[in-house]
């Protein structure tokens, strides 16, 4: 009862995490648009590059916190967070900003894999699917509020708040670890009620052999880097659509925050409904649609058609980031070192759809939806490969029925 306590305070630590995060690390692009001039270039090559850090970074974050235990990962990352905005507060160039926004970005690379694995740790099968669902709810409800309200505290608080309120949340962030830390000692071991595979989520997911599992899991780690370089491209675009619409900051968080209430919602769904596990389908379907309204979003210029093709959108990569999630805690059982690796996947993406943006911006300098042409390419490659391992997987699963009735 105690270790389910101590996991209500993880989750008040993710809400807070996601909002500090999604503050800066959406709202930056503003600033820099506004402040120091920069264009859909400059923003897609700023945001490749704190992608890239976090392909590395939070690889090493995950296993560091699985050695060296979650409270030590936890600290040094809030910690990092706090001291690089507040140093961001009294920069005043573009390069330097470049290293608050990096310092930022090693700090956080030691925050999502932990907190993963802190939902995940101490659970059976059964556990585990209500764990996860109420961290990925939680989260992203509060990238979804986040972006919606952040437009108006932007312009409410001034631009120097995208550095101290974040930094006061990380803060705040530490000071509840302390206290989480304080009571757990209280627990014999710091998971004291860890409980092994005591058996299935549902008969479905039951008869599901190991191999089979596995191979799911490499099938979401292929889909998920690409769903971020969609979602990746899209927030240092956000600028230029509310641009292109005439939206203020504040109506562009509220106008360009549907898609992550969309997420949100298909969060919910997939978290209380099961039938969606170890379905090629669900995903496959998924990376399509995620395809054509990423296009429509970004290339038309018609309020309602952005917001439908948001909808669709949030839906897509909800599914997609949950697959991934879903399937690297279920398969593995160091959480910390898979959570790790979840993570830098998702930094491959958040490095890659900027940086294609970027070049193909610069190869085609007279065509502004280059870069969305180029991205919308890489989606489709991905697909490609989406679909080759999942008709495998369908080949692997007929083999296995046929074994069967032969025995």
């Amino acid at each position: 009862m105690f270790q389910r306590k101590l996991k209500v305070g993880y989750f008040a630590l993710t809400w807070l995490n996601i909002y500090a995060t999604a503050y800066y690390g959406n709202y930056i692009f503003f600033l820099l648009r506004e402040e120091y001039g920069f264009g859909n270039e400059d923003n897609l090559l700023y945001a490749a590059l704190g992608g890239f850090l976090y392909v590395f970074g939070s690889w090493y974050g995950g296993n560091f916190a699985q050695r060296r235990g979650y409270y030590v990962a936890l600290k040094i990352g809030f910690s990092l967070m706090a001291l690089s905005l507040a140093a961001g507060m009294f920069v005043n160039t573009a390069v330097g900003q470049l290293i608050v926004f990096l310092g930022w970005n090693l700090g956080m690379c030691f925050t999502w894999p932990t907190l993963e694995a802190l939902a995940s740790e101490g659970e059976d099968r059964k556990g585990l699917t209500r764990m996860l669902g109420i961290y990925n709810v939680v989260w992203a409800s509060g990238a979804a509020v986040t972006y919606f309200t952040g437009g108006a505290l932007l312009e409410g608080l001034g631009p120097k708040s995208l550095f101290w309120f974040p930094a006061a949340l990380h803060v705040t962030q530490f000071l509840t670890l302390l206290f989480l830390q304080r009571h757990a000692q209280a627990l014999p071991t710091q998971h004291a009620n860890i409980t092994s595979d005591s058996g299935p989520i549902d008969p479905h997911d039951a008869a599901i052999p190991p191999a089979r599992r596995k191979a799911f899991l490499r099938l979401a780690w292929i889909a998920n880097p690409f769903a971020y370089i969609a979602m990746n491209t899209v927030l240092p675009l956000i600028p230029d659509v509310a641009a292109r619409l005439s939206l203020s900051t504040t109506l562009a968080g509220f106008v360009c925050s549907v898609w992550m209430f969309a997420r949100l919602f298909s969060f919910a769904v997939l978290w209380r409904w099961s039938g969606w596990h170890y379905h090629f389908g669900w995903l496959a379907g998924a990376y399509v649609a995620m395809i054509g309204s990423f296009g429509a979003l970004l290339l038309v210029e018609n309020l309602a058609v952005v917001v439908m093709s948001q909808l669709v959108f949030g839906v897509a990569v909800g599914v997609i980031y949950y697959s991934s999630l879903f399937y690297s805690m279920d398969v593995g059982e160091t959480k910390g070192e898979h959570g790790g690796f979840h993570e830098a996947l998702i930094g491959v993406g958040l490095c890659g759809g900027p940086a294609i943006g970027t070049v193909a911006l610069r190869v085609f300098p007279s065509n502004p939806d280059a870069g969305t042409i180029g991205v919308a390419v890489v989606l489709a490659v991905g697909l490609w490969a989406v679909l080759v391992v999942g008709v495998a997987l369908r080949g692997g699963g007929k083999r296995e029925l046929a074994q069967k009735s032969l025995r």
